[in-house]
């Protein structure tokens, strides 16, 4: 599985730092650095739904405050 978070400026204002922290603890935490690859990218072109996250090439816009339920729904559930 890839996710892909954008580290664009529109992104980086609406947290995308914080969702790329997030993701990588919560990765760790799971033991799921094997099956989940995560990478960072520059714009996406859906700045006005950002932080823009994709999974397998999949659209997913993500807050910090939205990042557990993503998590769980996304990830380590298709895992």
């Amino acid at each position: 599985m890839k996710v892909t978070v954008c580290i664009g400026s529109s992104c980086h204002i609406k947290g995308s730092r914080q969702v790329v922290e997030g993701l990588q603890k919560l990765i760790a935490e799971h033991d799921l650095a094997d099956q989940a690859e995560l990478a960072g990218t520059f714009c996406m072109g859906k700045c006005q739904e950002g932080v823009c996250v994709t999974v397998d090439g999949v659209f997913h816009s993500v807050s910090p405050d939205t990042l557990q339920a993503f998590f769980e729904e996304e990830i380590l559930k298709k895992v």
